[in-house]
């Protein structure tokens, strides 16, 4: 098993192109863990202790690297809800509300993303904000004092949805 204390860099700052790459695959909502311990796509099991305030794990973050190998980080794709604002009044908009039921929110290539949740998909079709299901790699999450996480080993669901699914129980 390999120790990961620190991350070296970024596959986008460092030239790998001549080793042998090894993915260490993650969910989106695993990329703020401080310790996390995997097998990377080759079979090394890697354990993360990232004790440092405010790191997170990006797409292309070099965890080990030697005169042979790379061991980067592959953030894996999910389904998600894309919405693209028309104007910038729609941006903030959409974020202010997304953001005020506390869930986890990327924004990558003008477009806005959060994990996919039925309840909430069609909230914001509802709002009129043209949301679409994709599959998306969730890699650029808006900075924010409340951080996602689950529980359970999976992705926590929000409180919306939680709420939303109790009472069509009944």
């Amino acid at each position: 098993m390999v120790i990961i204390d620190k991350i070296i860099g970024n596959s986008n700052d460092i030239d790998i192109h001549t080793k042998n790459i090894d993915f260490f695959n993650i969910e989106w909502f695993e990329a703020g863990k401080k310790i996390l311990r995997k097998k990377t796509e080759q079979g090394r099991e890697i354990s993360l202790r990232l004790l440092k305030e405010g790191l997170r794990l990006k797409e292309g973050d070099i965890l080990k690297i030697d005169s042979e190998n790379a061991v980067i980080v592959n953030i894996l794709p999910c389904d998600a809800i894309k919405i693209v604002p028309k104007t910038l009044l729609e941006m903030g908009s959409v974020c202010y509300e997304i953001g005020n039921k506390h869930l986890p929110l990327f924004i990558q290539q003008e477009s806005v993303l959060i994990p996919y949740e039925e309840p909430i998909f069609r909230w914001l079709q509802v709002k009129e904000y043209r949301p679409e299901k994709t599959k998306e790699k969730l890699t650029c999450i808006l900075n924010s004092t409340v951080q996602p996480h689950s529980h359970s080993g999976g992705i926590g669901t929000s409180i919306l949805s939680k709420i939303i699914n109790l009472s069509s129980n009944k």
